[in-house]
């Protein structure tokens, strides 16, 4: 069995058949999927989608580029009280983003203080995502699990920053996930990153409908495609397979431990 630990079902075109898409996803091996929050206004949607579909959970989080706009502005008892639910199993996804500038830096590191104090308030993990915020990313996170000994736990979803970020994440035990990025033909470095990434502490994940990996680059993604990314991954580890979907869905379970295992 895969997981894909990162997917947003509600995004068009996945949502106009979700059905279908979790029926293709459960043909390719995909036995879990979590469909992730970017806003609390669509936490309601991707929670709806985690309640129909057994195989399908979700996270509740404000996407750092979401942070500026009217009702997104959330503390982290706002995401304990919501976190509840049987079927949200992580916080997030949440972070930094740079690249884009929607928010400012002050409002995002904010917004990302208060989804890590929820998750060590909840023990659930945290879905991080950073770009271009390689320094801040870390040390917000080293800052704010001061004291907390284990209880932050999380993923660097959808990797492809520079390899301090994994290093100082891979330091206090958070795992990092690689999407259909890996597959691309000028992501050489990302494998590289990869390559060093100890087994135990890999996860695997489309962000679709975003990322479709070769061959269906530049094609709607969707979870029954994480097998392609889980191929290339255990090309650039020298294992089978075989050996990284065992290893990635263990590691899954392992972090995302409000979903139950499969019976």
């Amino acid at each position: 069995m895969l997981v894909d630990s990162h997917c947003h079902l509600n995004y068009k075109p996945l949502n106009e058949d979700i059905g279908s898409v979790v029926t293709r996803a459960k043909n390719a091996g995909v036995g879990r999927m979590v469909t992730i929050a970017t806003t609390m206004r669509e936490y309601g949607e991707v929670r709806d989608v985690a309640s129909t579909y057994e195989a399908v959970y979700c996270s509740i989080g404000v996407h750092p580029n979401h942070t500026h706009e009217d009702g997104e502005t959330v503390l982290a008892a706002d995401i304990v009280n919501l976190a509840g639910d049987p079927k949200t199993v992580a916080i997030g996804e949440t972070g930094l983003d740079y690249y884009y500038k929607y928010a400012t830096p002050q409002r995002q590191q904010e917004s990302f203080r208060e989804h890590i104090r929820a998750a060590i308030t909840t023990g659930l993990p945290i879905v991080i995502h950073s770009r271009e915020a390689e320094e801040d990313t870390a040390r917000l996170l080293k800052e704010e699990r001061a004291g907390q000994g284990d209880k932050l736990t999380g993923v660097l979803h959808c990797f492809s920053s520079r390899r301090i970020l994994a290093e100082e994440a891979l330091a206090i035990g958070f795992y990092v996930s690689f999407s259909g990025i890996i597959t691309f033909k000028k992501s050489e470095e990302l494998r590289s990153i990869a390559r060093d990434v100890p087994l135990d502490r890999l996860l695997v994940e489309t962000d679709s409908p975003y990322l479709a990996p070769e061959p269906f680059r530049g094609k709607p993604c969707e979870p029954a495609y994480v097998v392609n990314t889980a191929r290339m991954l255990a090309e650039v580890k020298g294992v089978s397979p075989e050996v990284i979907a065992q290893q990635t869905t263990d590691n899954f379970f392992r972090l995302f431990k409000k979903v139950p295992l499969p019976t």
